[in-house]
């Protein structure tokens, strides 16, 4: 018997493990003011108090195109995001979470991924359908919807294409971080600087 066979007939009836609903994408270096932050969040010196509602927001219909822009975001911008044209850093699943806990999880991702400078997301919200219930089932869409268009940090938002969820699911574009807006002007000066 080789080792190949061997493995295998040790590893016979082994079930891979579950996977997190949630899954972290960590930059390889954090700047030194998010490195401060994470300090202080860790020693309790940062708390916020979540202003997102936890009740008294309708249910959405599960075919609901959810989209959102905030002024001076370009078109183009928002088409790209429209479209999945934005590779998505960081993903949060709400499947089977009642709203509370949806709410604290909302709230932390969307700081945690702002403190961490992702700048586009994916959260995965579910349809909500119910074939017993009629229309206006999907309760956590009507909350995700109205939450990231109450919090300052998100610039935009549109339901994803198909292969990402489709109306089950939202995109999400964040606000740069001033180490980024400082990046992307060194870029566009690098372009018009004459040698």
């Amino acid at each position: 018997m080789n080792d190949d066979d061997l493995f295998a007939e040790e590893m016979a009836g082994v079930k891979p493990l579950g996977r997190d609903a949630r899954v972290r994408l960590v930059k390889e270096r954090l700047s030194e003011d998010q490195q401060q932050d994470r300090r202080r969040a860790a020693q309790g010196e940062d708390q916020v108090i979540n202003p997102l509602a936890d009740e008294g927001v309708s249910p959405l219909d599960a075919w609901f195109i959810l989209e959102f822009k905030r002024p001076g975001i370009q078109n183009g911008v928002y088409r790209k995001l429209r479209l999945g044209h934005y590779q998505v850093d960081a993903r949060l699943d709400l499947h089977r979470m009642v709203v509370k806990r949806a709410r604290e999880e909302v709230f932390s991702f969307i700081r945690e991924a702002t403190r961490l400078g992702l700048r586009t997301l994916l959260i995965v919200h579910g349809k909500g359908q119910s074939k017993s219930q009629g229309d206006q089932t999907a309760v956590l869409k009507g909350y995700v919807n109205h939450w990231l268009q109450h919090l300052d940090l998100v610039q935009a938002f549109h339901s994803a294409q198909p292969q990402h969820g489709g109306t089950g699911a939202v995109y999400v574009l964040l606000k740069k971080s001033a180490e980024q807006k400082r990046e992307n002007r060194l870029q566009y000066l690098k372009g018009r600087v004459q040698d």
